[in-house]
């Protein structure tokens, strides 16, 4: 071969070379770009096969609540959350998760104008266009983690509108492995649970006196809470935060029969009659709840203070005459609240309990405890016994699980029940707690009329 057959056979050779660089190459580039995106699909895909699996679950807007208040903002047991208007306050939905693993949150709201709005969950916060429609639109917000069993809390809050409202706000639909066992309040029924603590009497004792204490921590006085020191068979004796510069002590005694709701229905010989009060004491028949005669006082009593509490039963025939008394500090002397005949009775207390009770829906997201302790009863022979052991029990709201925030013990001396909060409970219903005795029975010297 001459030199310049060579050459022209190098370049042909060094062409083909190159040639079937370039389709390699080209191949490889292919290839990576298609193994990309087929691994972007099958991510794709799982994610959507991950939220496939899993039903969605709404979180509905009348479980809401609203923080500091519920002001310039309506929570709806229909409609949900509505003319939310203001921006000093946030909007807050809260569930427990009992399982790992993704999270999708979609808001169903709408506003009148359009607006943005600001949702956070587990540490992410994302702003989100409310379009102004007349009907809820699903609008997709977040995907989140959860990465361990707890409680969470979705937290909305106004941005910018440019109508009245900034969105109402029909539900909160969740999605994911997370949604397992997932609870939550599926009612409108926004208080927390109720608990009681029980205490037993030993068998064979009439029930003539039961005396009580209760003391209320600093900032668990909660606005709508009743703190219950002495209750029985057929009423209650307590005190209640009614409103921020309201409190009373409060004594009802339930009438005979089982009318549930107007005192107007029941017969006379069922009802429960006053037969005195004390001084500035309002008292009257009430329903809604059973029905019966109610006394309140009011009275500022404070947090961190000590209050004393003292019922008083006598049977007669078929009747049971009820009295309460409550030991003014100040004064230092026992007050009449008020003293009901109950019909169709005649015995002594029985079923003695304490309880704590959030009676306002606004709040029912907040956190109270009350401390409960030195109770005695003093039998119809004179004999005093301490009350030192007390069973844990709690209301239908807990029993159906619509709560899991609420708990109760022995601590420092006193019994103890807490509500909301939404924190994990640490007490089950039938639970015993006991408290060390103090060995003192109550020195009581009652007023002379």
């Amino acid at each position: 071969m001459d030199s310049h057959s060579s050459v022209i056979f190098y370049r042909k050779r060094c062409k083909s070379r190159m040639w079937l660089f370039y389709l390699l190459n080209t191949n490889y580039r292919t290839m990576k770009k298609y193994s990309l995106f087929s691994a972007l699909l099958v991510i794709c895909l799982s994610v959507q096969q991950i939220f496939a699996q899993t039903t969605p679950v709404v979180l509905p807007g009348f479980t809401a609540y609203a923080d500091p208040e519920e002001k310039d903002v309506e929570i709806n047991s229909s409609n949900g959350v509505i003319d939310w208007t203001g921006n000093n306050n946030t909007i807050n939905f809260y569930f427990h998760a009992a399982t790992s693993g993704k999270l999708k949150v979609t808001l169903q709201a709408r506003s009148d104008a359009g607006s943005k709005v600001s949702v956070t969950l587990n540490g992410m916060t994302k702003i989100v266009s409310i379009p102004n429609n007349n009907e809820y639109t699903d609008i997709s917000v977040l995907q989140t983690t959860i990465s361990k069993p707890g409680f969470y809390t979705i937290t909305l809050k106004g941005i910018e509108k440019s109508g009245k409202v900034y969105a109402d706000v029909k539900g909160i639909s969740l999605e994911g492995p997370a949604t397992k066992d997932i609870q939550f309040n599926p009612k409108s029924w926004r208080r927390s649970a109720s608990v009681h603590l029980n205490y037993p009497v030993p068998e064979g004792k009439n029930v003539e006196w039961f005396y009580g204490e209760i003391k209320v921590p600093e900032g668990e006085d909660k606005l709508g809470t009743y703190f219950m020191s002495c209750g029985f068979h057929r009423g209650y004796f307590g005190m209640q935060v009614n409103g921020p510069a309201e409190r009373r002590i409060i004594f009802s005694v339930w009438d005979a029969g089982t009318e549930p709701d107007k005192r107007s229905n029941v017969k006379y010989e069922d009802q429960v009659v006053l037969l005195a009060k004390g001084d500035s004491v309002y008292a009257s028949g009430f329903g809604g709840e059973g029905t019966g005669g109610h006394s309140h006082w009011l009275y500022n009593w404070k947090a961190g203070e000590t209050y004393r509490f003292l019922m008083h039963a006598v049977p007669v025939g078929s009747t049971t005459t009820y009295t309460a008394y409550f030991f003014v500090p100040e004064h230092h002397e026992w007050k009449l609240i008020a003293s009901f005949r109950a019909p169709k009775d005649g015995k002594y207390m029985g079923h003695l309990y304490s309880f704590l009770e959030n009676f306002s829906f606004e709040n029912g997201h907040l956190g109270r405890k009350g401390y409960y302790g030195n109770h005695w009863i003093k039998t119809n022979t004179g004999e005093w016994i301490e009350l030192t052991k007390a069973k844990f029990t709690n209301d239908a709201t807990a029993k159906a699980k619509d709560r899991l925030d609420f708990g109760g013990g022995s601590e420092n001396g006193w019994f103890y029940l807490w509500t909301s909060g939404f924190k994990p409970a640490n007490a089950q219903y039938g639970d015993i707690f006991e408290r060390p005795a103090g060995g003192k029975q109550p020195e009581i010297v009652l007023p002379r009329f």
